[in-house]
């Protein structure tokens, strides 16, 4: 009995030496990865049954061919030990940044529906309480004359198709962050779509003043959802002429790489304050004046809607400051 409390004694000094040692390297390394504390801990561990088995030998508890073979064992347990730390290390730091980026992300999501809320009620609220004055002139017989009358008319008429724009860009991004949009994919020129866009745009440029100029040639085929497309690069038309100022140009160029297609669409905006570039796709962001209406009537969720749907046909955007404005490029899997 009295061998056995010695033998408990000898090995409990040589382990809590080797364990107070580890605790002071892992309190040393506390801002290291999980791996090398992970690794640390099974190297303490380790060493901690070491030098128990050392000491017990040492005050001659093991004989020396007891001591050669508890040593293999530990070095083999060891070496598996240390080999899984690192396998399982390297797969929660993986895991832990996982979670951290997506912690970090519903945190953006979360403040970016909160600012849309706000400024989507900021966009209904104006227009409704104006076409609710104009509907109560009318009703009261406030305004009368045929040419009032009939500019009340058209003012709540546009109102109402600013709204229903905006509806139904609500409508688009919900679908994306949903995952809900099905593509029916495929081989679409890219001439085409651009060709529709840019006729169809054309009435609003001119009546801002503003030139649209899109190129004759070159234009090649992606793989994509011509629907999905064409509201691409509507989205885009529509935010240059937005931004653009009278006599100014808007030009629709396109091309072929080895990585696919690509659509660019440059404006004269005058450029994007470089810190604002990377926010520039972000719902609802309109930069400094967000508040206040632009002339094409856009709610801030056209460039969102843009980055969701070339995002969903596995192409990505992007954006830079040219001389005089900006450029947005779109590229796209080739068809």
């Amino acid at each position: 009995m009295r061998d056995l409390i010695l033998t408990f004694a000898v090995a409990l000094g040589g382990s809590l030496v080797v364990a107070l040692a580890g605790a002071l390297v892992l309190r040393l390394l506390r801002q290291r990865s999980v791996t090398v504390h992970i690794g640390v801990l099974l190297a303490v561990t380790v060493l901690a049954v070491l030098a128990g088995i050392l000491d017990a030998a040492w005050a001659m508890f093991i004989s020396a061919h007891d001591l050669q073979v508890l040593l293999l064992v530990v070095f083999v347990a060891a070496a598996v030990s240390l080999a899984v730390a690192l396998w399982a290390g390297r797969r929660l730091a993986r895991a832990s940044m996982w979670a951290t980026e997506a912690r970090e992300r519903e945190r953006r999501i979360e403040a970016s529906r909160r600012e849309l809320v706000a400024w989507v009620s900021h966009d209904l609220r104006t227009p409704l309480a104006g076409m609710r004055a104009m509907a109560e002139a009318l009703e009261d017989g406030v305004v009368n004359d045929p040419a009032t009358v009939a500019e009340y008319h058209r003012r709540i008429r546009d109102e109402t198709d600013r709204m229903a724009s905006l509806v139904d860009d609500l409508f688009e991004l919900s679908r994306i962050n949903a995952g809900a949009l099905r593509l029916s994919l495929a081989s679409v020129s890219l001439g085409d779509v651009v060709s529709d866009a840019v006729a169809s745009a054309e009435p609003v440029a001119a009546a801002y003043g503003v030139r649209l100029v899109a190129a004759s040639r070159g234009w090649p085929t992606v793989r994509g959802s011509e629907p999905e497309l064409s509201r691409i690069v509507a989205n885009l038309l529509r935010n240059a002429i937005g931004h653009t100022p009278v006599d100014g140009t808007v030009r629709v160029t396109g091309g072929h790489d080895a990585r696919g297609g690509w659509v660019a669409v440059s404006d004269r905006c005058g450029g994007i304050p470089d810190a604002d570039l990377p926010r520039v796709f972000d719902v609802a962001f309109r930069g400094e004046a967000a508040r206040t209406p632009r002339r094409s009537g856009g709610g801030g969720l056209g460039l969102a809607i843009v980055r969701g749907l070339v995002e969903a046909h596995r192409g990505w955007v992007a954006v830079r400051n040219v001389d005089g404005g900006c450029r947005f490029v779109v590229h796209l899997p080739a068809g």
